[in-house]
């Protein structure tokens, strides 16, 4: 088949697919699981691949990986959809509403798994034109567990030569397809501080070791840091938007915690800001007669770098789709960076957001949804990049 028609045939397919994706989805949002305890979301996905011809096989505790191979040989491309939920009570007034009380899919993990089950179902049919060998990639542990990190620890990238990956985009509008070659995605660091001190009744501070007044000054010292010690070219944010203190106004608290959330696009921004930010509350806590512990908590993300040359290389073939356009880089942070350090790799946005259909929620709002219109355009992206050398 020439490529053309080949392509034709990819995105008809995908097209036509539309209602059993949609139906997938709405499956996988009623059953949403936190990361790592994706038991069902994993025996879901291997019974659907095993039904088209697939040998899935468990990877990182609750993922699922499987492979295809062409007749013709070619390169090893590697597909991947995150599977976990988060820990969110839904608002959405849907008949495919969440069934697990304050569990909910609201980052789109169940789009992207449902567009790529459908994307290898696609190209288990078009297998005589494949060149080369799909590796189909059903990641656990996306949000702060670094699931990517344990199936790169796996080996599964080790002979991959290109891995590609889609996130439903809210801050786009629906179906435009969102790619950027280089930087797209930020650094994500998860904090928590400890500070210790002695409490006591608020009447009498003085007999007391305050750690609040610490735990402020930290709050303060490190806005600084990023006005102060960060090329003002460079973008840098921490936010630290959980604070623990006393449990009534008129108790002094013997321990003050502080948490919070470090993102850079520079690696040298995010050693160095690390380091400050251990310092500054190591000295802040002892200049205040108080102990302080500054912990990293998780999985520390590197930024999201795709690939320059696959996205110009890409762009064409998916113009056939819809808009392609460079969308502005997110702080948001995404563990498809460690496939990215192992492989040639490209994330794409694919645009939800739709006012007229009142999708118009953020990321990890209570009232995320998705705008069930695109996602044969997911599927037909999955399907169109897993046939690239074939195009």
């Amino acid at each position: 088949m020439e490529p053309h028609h080949l392509k034709k045939e990819l995105i008809t397919a995908s097209r036509n697919l539309q209602n059993e994706i949609v139906a997938m989805r709405r499956y996988l949002h009623q059953h949403p699981e936190l990361l790592f305890q994706e038991h069902d979301t994993q025996a879901y996905i291997m019974k659907n691949l095993q039904k088209w011809g697939y040998k899935p096989e468990k990877t990182a505790g609750t993922g699922v990986i499987t492979q295809i191979s062409g007749e013709k040989g070619g390169p090893i491309i590697a597909l991947r959809a995150d599977m976990d939920a988060l820990a969110i009570h839904e608002e959405n007034e849907l008949e495919f509403k969440s069934l697990n009380p304050g569990v909910m899919h609201a980052c789109g993990h169940d789009a992207h798994m449902a567009c790529l089950l459908s994307a290898a179902q696609i190209i288990a049919k078009f297998r005589n034109h494949l060149h080369g060998t799909v590796k189909i990639i059903f990641q656990p542990g996306e949000e702060g567990g670094g699931g990517a990190k344990k199936i790169v620890t796996e080996g599964h990238l080790d002979n991959v030569d290109q891995v590609f990956g889609i996130h439903m985009w809210s801050p786009i509008y629906t179906g435009v397809i969102g790619l950027n070659p280089g930087l797209l995605m930020a650094s994500a660091d998860m904090f928590r501080i400890t500070i210790k001190g002695k409490g006591g009744h608020a009447a009498f501070p003085y007999l007391s070791i305050d750690p609040t007044i610490v735990v402020h000054e930290i709050y303060e010292a490190f806005q600084k840091l990023i006005t102060r010690e960060i090329n003002p070219l460079h973008t840098a944010l921490i936010t630290t938007p959980e604070f623990h203190g006393s449990k009534a106004g008129n108790i002094i608290p013997s321990t003050a915690i502080l948490s919070g959330t470090l993102r850079t696009f520079d690696l040298k921004d995010q050693k160095n800001l690390l380091s400050r930010m251990r310092e500054i509350s190591e000295l802040y806590a002892k200049a205040w007669r108080c102990e302080s512990s500054f912990e990293l908590l998780g999985v520390s993300y590197p930024p999201v770098v795709n690939s320059k040359s696959l996205s110009e290389k890409i762009k064409p073939i998916l113009q056939d789709i819809g808009a392609v356009t460079e969308v502005e880089p997110s702080m948001g942070g995404e563990d498809f960076a460690f496939y990215q350090q192992k492989t040639d790799g490209v994330f794409l946005f694919l645009g939800i957001q739709n006012p007229k259909k009142k999708i118009i929620y953020p990321h990890h709002h209570p009232k995320f949804d998705v705008d069930e219109d695109v996602l044969w355009k997911g599927c037909a992206i999955y399907a169109l990049l897993a046939f690239l050398h074939s195009l």
